[in-house]
């Protein structure tokens, strides 16, 4: 049976695909019909008849809203008849009645829709000289969007996106008739993590960014596609600037990844790239205090701090960490730097919070074999919070009915409300919680069904990886020929694993750094945008580490708490400020660009680890970076087809082979001691919005961490014999922190959970990382 059928269009035969909307099959074939109300990635509502075309069905020609029937056989589109366009000059006249024409000063203006029809398709005068309705102006709906309701024209894409995309119908119509207008609903703000999108689908100005407002016109704005590395997800974005500076990140339509949705905090954080809060010049410790210097001088500090490392006891008291924040360029340079320019093994690029880096070789998923599976099984962190346009391919394919959602989770995710079975378990009970739910005969014949995906992640930072790889493996063993697609959070973490931050034979990850560091056997740290002080789960240890190594040198773009402790600062370029390419979690391989120059004497990582490199007497032999990228493509085994020339050719990037060989990971003891029935299990993760130095510099982002405190289940609270929102002491054999207590029903009964690197008293402070698992007890003040 044929999948298309012949369809006449403006005179012309075209074969449309079965199924199609009449708008869809007309754009395929060059025809543009205008609309405000359509969207691609959304339901089809014909709220503002822009798109109504003759349609001859074999019954006569008929007005036909043409986003909203789908194409037939033999049917005849006329989108040039004279009544198709008195009818569209009509609309877009009744549309203007009460807009108002402010377009000098709207920010739409330039690039927006309703102006570009009213030219293109509108009659060239009103006959309406009533006075246009009068709003209130503008209503700021959340923290970030502001709503102009005279110049709404309800065409309903907002609303939809609020529902159907992000699930978090938070904005809806209000009032009837002639007074209908978007509202949110009374003390509840629109705090959608995907408000942005709203912003940027809106068809008029009547939805305005407020980091954006009133910053540049269109046309003085230049752009070029790149790559969001906020987290591992890899969005395809838009940078565009403004007389040298970052002003606005818009999403891409990418089928393969992001759909052109984008997440609040990867949309807005361009801010942090201009905070005044960089670090513009390179700076050497003299007297207790950070000294400006030149790039010569710095270099020649590090290299003298490196040295004398080596000389008290060979290359091994050298570490470097991070990578994971940069391109891949740049985390390969610095990989050839310590394995072999300084020659140690103890090179990592995760700050213990990642997964082992021998998962690499397991067959990976892509996003969207993961968001077309039959069963798509969740052991990992709240993808909302951490991984969120991940989060949005996964909502859709359970929305609409094409997998079915298997969660395991220590605590309620976002995903949760729309599995098919959520399992909670207590932390270090995975592998046997896993093992019963393969025991069930409806799990198992779901199982069965079709393709199946795992979603691996660090569920919680306040335990080790081991019962979480075990279980994983479990998981793996019994449905065969299941794939993986790993939850790393930060943006090149795949990457700079594979391209080579990654440990030596007998190396040291984070932990052992940390500890060889603290017991005097390290005398060297190489942070490579690396914040221990903050990113490390246990603060104690990255604390004494610190401390240990009597040499530290950091390249970073800001001062953070670990850098401020350091000899030498090398002060490195920020996103859109650097060419290269990084890698998701996928495995997609995608540019990223330069659009701006690099703030004050600021270097791309890879070129200060060249000049390193030649302070220590060795030369990486490197001029560009695409040679960078070509010696990765000749070396690193996965990466034989990632070329320069691939990249530039594929806008969605190019999918990495897995590598070869990687020895296996050492896991620490994961057998979880039995609770005492008067502690809690402690549960430690990530939230959208944290002090991270993006979120931090960024000013229309740094006031929405929700801050520490410990959430328990309302039973919970009782049990303790606190109340909600009062502060409790919360304590173990490590440390004691006050903060109040939240009652939260996502909880699990048993355990506590605290977000992570959020502003109020560290949690980092309960954490041991050497053990399986982490209680708390709770008591009154």
């Amino acid at each position: 049976m044929s999948e298309t059928v012949p369809v006449t269009l403006n005179g012309r035969a075209i074969e449309a695909n079965k199924g199609e909307l009449i708008i869809a099959a007309a754009e395929r074939h060059g025809v543009y019909i205008p609309r405000f109300c359509y969207h691609e990635r959304m339901s089809s509502v014909g709220m503002c008849r822009m798109c109504i075309c003759e349609v001859d069905t074999g019954r006569g020609p008929q007005l036909t809203p043409t986003c909203m029937v789908a194409v037939a056989p033999n049917m005849i589109i006329d989108t040039e008849s004279e009544m198709t366009k008195n009818v569209q000059q009509g609309v877009l006249e009744l549309l203007l009645a009460n807009h108002p024409l402010d377009c000098p000063v709207c920010d739409k203006g330039g690039e927006c829709p309703l102006q570009d029809q009213a030219f293109s398709h509108g009659p060239g005068e009103s006959r309406y000289i009533e006075e246009k309705r009068h709003f209130e102006k503008p209503i700021a709906i959340s923290d970030i969007v502001y709503l102009d309701r005279e110049r709404c024209i309800l065409c309903d894409r907002c609303t939809r996106f609020a529902d159907e995309v992000a699930g978090d119908a938070l904005i809806s119509f209000s009032y009837r008739g002639n007074e209908t207008q978007i509202t949110t609903f009374p003390d509840e703000p629109f705090s959608s993590y995907f408000s942005g999108n709203t912003v940027q689908i809106c068809p008029v100005g009547a939805l305005t960014a407020k980091p954006f407002r009133f910053k540049a016109r269109p046309w003085d704005l230049s752009q070029q596609e790149s790559t969001c590395t906020t987290c591992a997800v890899g969005c395809r974005i838009v940078v565009e600037s403004s007389r040298d500076e970052v002003l606005r990140y818009m999403g891409v339509d990418s089928e393969p990844v992001n759909h052109g949705w984008l997440c609040d905090r990867g949309r807005f954080n361009f801010e942090s790239v201009n905070s005044p809060d960089r670090a513009l010049q390179p700076l050497v410790r003299e007297r207790d205090e950070l000294r400006g210097v030149s790039w010569n001088e710095a270099l020649a500090a590090a290299a003298r701090l490196i040295n004398e490392a080596r000389a008290s006891g060979g290359a091994a008291r050298v570490a470097v960490i991070g990578g994971a924040r940069g391109t891949n360029e740049d985390a390969y340079a610095w990989s050839r730097l310590g394995h072999e320019v300084i020659g140690t093994p103890n090179v990592y690029s995760q700050m213990g919070d990642g997964l082992p880096a021998d998962l690499l070789l397991l067959e990976r998923a892509t996003i969207d074999e993961a968001a077309n599976a039959t069963t798509i099984v969740l052991l990992a962190p709240d993808l909302k919070e951490e991984l969120p346009v991940l989060y949005l391919r996964l909502r859709e394919a359970s929305e609409k009915k094409r997998s079915r959602i298997l969660e395991f989770t220590p605590k309620q995710t976002g995903l949760t409300r729309y599995a098919w079975r959520s399992i909670g378990y207590e932390p270090g009970s995975q592998v046997a919680v896993v093992e019963e739910a393969l025991a069930d005969a409806d799990i198992a014949a779901q199982l069965a069904k079709g393709n199946v995906v795992v979603v691996f992640g660090r569920m919680n930072l306040a335990e080790t990886i081991t019962a979480g790889v075990l279980a994983l493996n479990r998981l793996l063993k019994a449905v065969p020929g299941s794939k993986l697609l790993p939850a790393f959070r930060r943006g090149n973490s795949l990457g700079a694993l594979q391209v080579g931050m990654r440990t030596g034979p007998d190396g040291l990850n984070i932990r052992g750094v940390l500890q060889a560091a603290a017991d005097g056997k390290i005398d060297c740290l190489v942070l490579v945008g690396a914040d221990p002080l903050s990113d490390f789960p246990d603060t104690d240890l990255a604390r004494r580490g610190l401390a240990g190594a009597r040499r530290t040198i950091a390249v970073d773009t800001f001062l953070s708490a670990s850098t401020a402790r350091a000899d030498v600062v090398l002060p490195a370029c920020a996103f859109g400020e650097k060419d290269g390419t990084t890698t998701n979690l996928e495995g997609r391989v995608s540019k990223v660009v330069r659009q701006v120059s690099p703030a004050g004497n600021t270097r791309p990582d890879w070129m200060i680890a060249s000049g390193l490199a030649l302070a220590l007497g060795s030369d990486l032999g490197y001029a560009d970076v695409d040679e960078i990228t070509l010696d990765i493509a000749i070396n690193v085994p996965g990466f034989e087809e990632v070329t320069a020339a691939s990249v530039a050719a594929n806008p969605d990037g190019v999918v990495a082979g897995v590598p070869t060989a990687i020895p296996p990971v050492g896991l620490l003891e994961g057998v979880a001691p039995e609770r005492n029935s008067y502690d809690l299990r402690l549960v430690v993760s990530r939230t959208l919005y944290d002090q991270a130095a993006g979120t931090a510099h960024s000013p229309s982002l740094a006031h929405l961490p929700r801050g520490s405190a410990v959430h328990l289940h309302p039973l919970d609270v009782a049990r303790v014999g606190t109340r909600d929102g009062v502060e409790v002491k919360v304590f173990n054999a490590r440390a004691t922190v006050v903060m109040p207590v939240v009652a939260d029903a996502s909880v699990l009964r048993g355990t506590a959970w605290m977000p992570w690197n959020n502003p109020g008293p560290n949690v980092g402070e309960l954490i041991d990382c050497f053990a399986a698992v982490n209680d708390v007890r709770i008591e009154n003040l």
